[in-house]
């Protein structure tokens, strides 16, 4: 292909017969139906272009707020961000940027993160985010199959990671730190960047965006690596802008006056396409959360954004219920019964509204007007009308305990693979454990289907391009007809719902040849015993199911990594039990009390008394030293359980049980 014989960009698209490609210069067909839904036939558009539009309608609207180094918060307008990520891109082209390369960034979410993933895109390249908790080699695996030309780091930590692998990187140019002053004299400070940019006139940068097509990569998300290393997840323009579209058509945002914030890390694809793409559709406000948001100071932003909409995966919301349940354990008898009555209403209304019946009742009205409106201001969320999970199966019990508080979590569905979103409950259409209905402009379809359950199907926009230079994985996730292979276990009601049942390759098989769908298991455990933080499910190619447990424990503020120290709560539980201790030590040291083991066993049988089987009933389980974490490698960036890391590091352990 002649690129340069194409010079109409940012908005053009370019000839493609096919709808994949795993060529970083490639073009694809997009999935446009001749005709359908008006989301689905949307004009394309570029990121660029959205940008440009979204300027021209709310150049004076507040884009992002961040705190400086003082402590003062910043507002930057859109008008101001947009001359922003000029100035950057026009940096990173005197840098050495080159068309289809990439630019990777490492770090916390910051405003400096953002506009270089524009910029970089604005510049003809390939934004790349790498997380935080990625090893030198693993930072090295994604720069060197993005092909980076320019990595930008947040600090000296990460900085040193590039340090170590920068010379096995052959194209390789510039490293960029934007928080503090670098100590290598070869690293550009953030300052120096926009300095250069700043120098150049927009001649380079105007060439640039002439030859953007809206049906070619422009950012790559790199997978969680369970197996192997991370395959490079090809997304378009078209993909991010059309799925940031069709959530925010979902949703029904209000143009110009929404806010949100952002904490979830940007190497994720659904941080990017909400705080960045559905952010900059709705022309709203996005509020940055300081990078200790998770150990603590998150409720902080809130009380100051008071965001309209809130997006949190389970973990987030399972110890913002912990922290919540702490606080009311200490309220005396007279207003532990007033909450108590007023969250009966609540959740009495919710479980109500998920059958159909919308009317509020007196009751409720006065709960929530008068008490848990309280609740929410404390929080920082009582402006948000939408609340929801995503990134991992949430339990059903954590969202019950919500709406008892007025806060009724909506579910959400998505993969890199489908740029972000694919299914999403809304207010006017949710249940307790659906993921939702799709978004508009998409279809699913049930593979193979088995009393109703198959695998689930996607096809739409927002379906990736291919994995960047691997046609085998590409074909093994994406038939011929372009449709998407999940693997998760799904049925699809009458009204649209789609439950998700189980997971293929998740899926545990017995010895005796029995599927055991592990997470709903789990999360009964978790249920039954509230004091549990992990629970984690073991019996593949195994003769019965066995189960590790993780006590909650304290976490060290600084590198957030999980401490010996249990908390209170479990604390005081084991008290009541007769078996007090302080510490996982202490608990193991001398062989787990017996009355500590029988309470565990008793909520095991709670589980084990509604098994389908006798195969699904678990038969032995084990204590482990550590909680986990993504420092200590048990969890992935989104806090999902690492199955794999898991069984590898307590082999032995698991081991002994079946012997």
């Amino acid at each position: 292909m002649e690129e340069l014989s194409y010079l109409n960009g940012p908005c053009q698209i370019l000839p493609a017969t096919e709808e994949t490609t795993t060529d970083r210069a490639g073009c694809v067909k997009l999935r446009i139906p001749k005709s359908g839904t008006a989301i689905e036939t949307v004009k394309p558009i570029s990121i660029p272009g959205l940008i440009n539009n979204t300027v021209a309608n709310f150049a004076d609207n507040v884009a992002y707020v961040y705190k400086d180094d003082n402590g003062k918060q910043v507002k930057v307008t859109y008008k101001q961000y947009l001359h922003q990520i000029r100035t950057c891109a026009k940096g990173f082209l005197q840098l050495g940027l080159e068309q289809h390369n990439a630019v990777c960034i490492l770090g916390f979410n910051s405003p400096e993160w953002i506009i270089s993933n524009m910029a970089a895109i604005f510049a003809g390249g390939i934004a790349t985010g790498i997380y935080t908790t990625n090893s030198p080699e693993a930072c090295y695996h994604c720069a060197n199959v993005s092909r980076a030309n320019i990595i930008v780091v947040e600090d000296e930590k990460q900085c040193a990671k590039i340090r170590e692998i920068r010379h096995r990187l052959p194209h390789l140019k510039a490293v960029v730190q934007y928080s503090g002053e670098p100590s290598d004299t070869d690293v550009l400070s953030w300052k120096k960047l926009m300095e250069i940019g700043g120098e150049q006139n927009d001649e380079k940068l105007e060439a640039a965006l002439k030859k953007i097509a809206i049906n070619q990569c422009c950012t790559l998300v790199f997978t969680s690596g369970t197996v192997g290393n991370p395959k490079a997840v090809m997304l378009s323009h078209d993909n991010l802008t059309f799925d940031g579209r069709s959530v925010y058509e979902r949703i029904d945002l209000t143009p110009g006056q929404e806010v949100m914030v952002s904490y979830l890390p940007f190497s994720h694809v659904a941080a990017q396409i909400v705080d960045m793409y559905l952010v900059t559709t709705a022309g709203a406000a996005l509020y940055f959360a300081d990078k200790d948001a998770l150990k603590g100071s998150l409720v902080k932003t809130l009380q100051e954004a008071r965001p309209t909409k809130f997006i949190g995966v389970p973990r987030v919301w399972e110890k913002m219920q912990e922290k919540l349940l702490s606080i009311g354990a200490q309220s005396g008898y007279l207003k532990k019964s007033i909450a108590n009555w007023a969250k009966g209403h609540a959740l009495d209304y919710h479980l109500r509204k998920i059958k159909g019946h919308t009317s509020c009742g007196f009751g409720y009205n006065i709960a929530s007007s008068l008490i848990l409106k309280k609740i929410k201001q404390a929080l920082g969320l009582d402006r948000c009308d939408l609340f929801v999970s995503a990134a991992a199966p949430i339990s059903p019990d954590v969202k019950k305990y919500f709406y008892s508080l007025d806060i009724p979590i909506m579910d959400a569905f998505g993969m890199s693979e489908t740029s972000g979103a694919h299914c999403l409950c809304i207010p006017k259409a949710y249940d307790l454990d659906t993921i939702g209905m799709p978004i508009p402009g998409v279809k699913n379809k049930v593979a193979n289907p088995e009393d109703g359950h198959g695998e689930l199907c996607i096809y739409g926009r927002h379906v990736f391009m291919g994995y960047l230079d691997d046609p085998e994985k590409t074909r093994e996730s994406l038939d011929s007809e372009g449709w998407l292979h999940t693997g998760d276990l799904v049925r699809q009601d009458e009204r649209g719902f789609v439950f998700i049942t189980g997971r293929l390759k998740e899926l545990l098989i017995t010895a005796g040849g029995e599927n055991v769908p592990p997470v709903p298991i789990e999360q009964m455990i978790q249920t039954e015993l509230p004091e549990v933080s992990y629970a984690v499910l073991i019996g593949d190619k195994r003769k019965f199911l066995s189960l590790l447990i993780t006590l909650k424990s304290e976490v060290d503020p600084v590198n957030n990594e999980p401490l010996d120290t249990l908390t209170a709560s479990v604390q005081d539980w084991l008290s009541k039990l007769g078996c007090p201790a302080k510490t996982t030590k202490e608990v193991l040291e001398a062989g787990p009390d017996p009355k500590l083991l029988n309470a565990i066993q008793q909520g095991i049988d709670k589980v084990n008394a509604k098994a389908t089987s006798n195969a699904q009933r678990i038969q032995k389980f084990k204590i482990l030293p550590l909680d986990f974490s993504i420092p200590t490698g048990e969890l992935g960036p989104t806090l999902k359980l690492k199955r794999r890391t898991i069984l590898e590091k307590y082999k032995d352990l698991i081991d002994s049980m079946y012997t």
